[in-house]
């Protein structure tokens, strides 16, 4: 095999390879042993069919075309290898020249990652919102709180605002049901706007036993975009009745014996949820800082997979809870065009960041133990509800393992990143990561 590379772009090569007929050979004699397993001829057994006859029954350029198929990969393999590329997505194949006895002749367009220069990250500084905690956050932690401790007690009254009341549906256009349109005794919490548009308006008002009907636009179904008539009628109405907020509800909420120990416990958990944030927030500009000034270019094949298998997985979200692309544009209002661009400049941006994060990884020869890969595994495996093993099995199964240890090793590339810069407030103030460690500790431990 012959190869050589042409550069065409920062991010993308060209390999012209030549392959001599000899070295087709191990393949082509693969793909007789293949087709022969596949063809029945009488007076052969299965496997057993010389290769004239299946030159005879399914012709020789078929044999041919499997061979070259199976060599095309892993000469481009060979090249890269032979050419030290960091290639990045599928590459694009081309035949240039083949004929049977002579040299397979094709090229391979393919992106690669680019060489970068990398800034001395000691000196890179972003500068983050001050932490600010006002006693009304700490205010709505302790309601929410709460409201989880609330009861519900009917009342001989109409509906309000935040009252609970049973009501049953029925939707119907133009004179018929609507297909899954009625319920009975569902209970609805007036004004959460968690179910129909104009639903909490008709409700309020209305006593036990009262009906009334509205009209609305249907999302999902056969006759989404259609308006219904919906009749409603309430059952009961209940109200909530909120604890008082004393020594009592610590105790019953809580594991403190009082409200200001429960108070301090809840401004300290507010307080390490805003120093994550603010981490976070210093992450993204530290990336988006060192990405510009190392010029990191993004590779268009790649993006365009990217942006393909974020659309795809966009469709099957929508498609999960029964809707369509096209109700999701209408509802947001926006254009395909829109989202296509949305989801390139993110892509794009995703794929810059990998490409740092490697770069990093790569300069600083950062390893990934296999413990740190199993406490990955293990963490997707809980969120994906299934057992480690069957999720790893999966994983070497679809050919997925790799992509997860590169993630692994691009967090730690992250992690370094972020000890070596400084972040500071806006007061000027350093900002520790010790809440960001903490946080992930408490991660590792839940894993375990």
């Amino acid at each position: 095999m012959k190869s050589t590379v042409e550069t065409l772009s920062p991010t993308r090569v060209r390999l012209a390879i030549e392959v001599p007929f000899v070295e087709l050979e191990p393949s082509l004699k693969k793909a007789y042993r293949e087709i022969g397993q596949q063809v029945q001829v009488p007076g052969f057994r299965r496997g057993k069919v010389p290769a004239a006859v299946i030159d005879q029954r399914v012709g020789r350029g078929t044999v041919l075309n499997e061979a070259v198929q199976e060599a095309i990969p892993q000469n481009i393999l060979s090249a890269v290898r032979e050419h030290d590329l960091k290639t990045l997505g599928r590459p694009e194949v081309e035949i240039t020249e083949f004929a049977d006895g002579d040299s397979l002749n094709f090229t391979a367009e393919v992106d690669i990652r680019p060489e970068l220069n990398l800034p001395d990250l000691s000196t890179v500084e972003v500068t983050v919102d001050e932490l600010k905690i006002d006693d009304s956050e700490i205010d709505e932690q302790v309601q929410s709180l709460r409201e989880r401790f609330a009861t519900l007690k009917t009342v001989e009254r109409a509906a309000a605002e935040g009252d609970f009341v049973q009501i049953d549906l029925n939707a119907t256009v133009d004179g018929e049901e609507v297909p899954g349109g009625s319920a009975t005794n569902l209970s609805h919490e007036v004004g959460s706007k968690q179910l129909l548009p104009g639903l909490d308006e008709a409700v309020v008002g209305l006593a036990a036993d009262a009906s009334t009907t509205f009209t609305t636009q249907l999302v999902g179904g056969d006759y989404a975009g259609r308006d219904a008539e919906v009749s409603v009628t309430v059952r009961t109405v209940k109200e909530k009745e909120l604890p008082e907020l004393d020594d009592d509800f610590a105790e019953l909420a809580s594991e403190f014996d009082t409200m200001a120990e429960l108070r301090d416990d809840v401004r300290e958990r507010v307080t390490r949820s805003k120093q994550v944030e603010q981490i976070y927030a210093a992450r993204d500009k530290a990336l988006e800082q060192i990405v510009e000034t190392a010029e990191v270019p993004a590779p268009e094949g790649v993006v365009r997979e990217e942006v393909e298998s974020r659309k795809a997985a966009m469709v099957d979200q929508l498609e999960r809870i029964g809707a369509s692309m096209e109700e999701y544009l209408a509802s947001e209002e926006k254009t395909e065009e829109q989202i296509n661009t949305e989801l390139t400049e993110a892509a794009t941006q995703g794929v810059k960041v990998q490409l740092l994060l490697d770069t990093v990884a790569d300069a600083q020869e950062i390893q990934v133990s296999d413990d740190e890969f199993g406490h990955e595994i293990v963490h997707r495996a809980q969120r994906a509800g299934v057992a480690p093993q069957q999720f790893y099995d999966q994983l070497v199964r679809s050919g997925a393992a790799g992509a997860i240890f590169g993630d692994v090793r691009r967090g730690k590339a992250l992690a370094s990143i972020m000890d070596h810069i400084t972040i500071k407030d806006a007061n000027g103030e350093v900002v520790s990561l010790d809440a960001l460690r903490a946080e992930n500790e408490a991660a590792h431990a839940h894993a375990e």
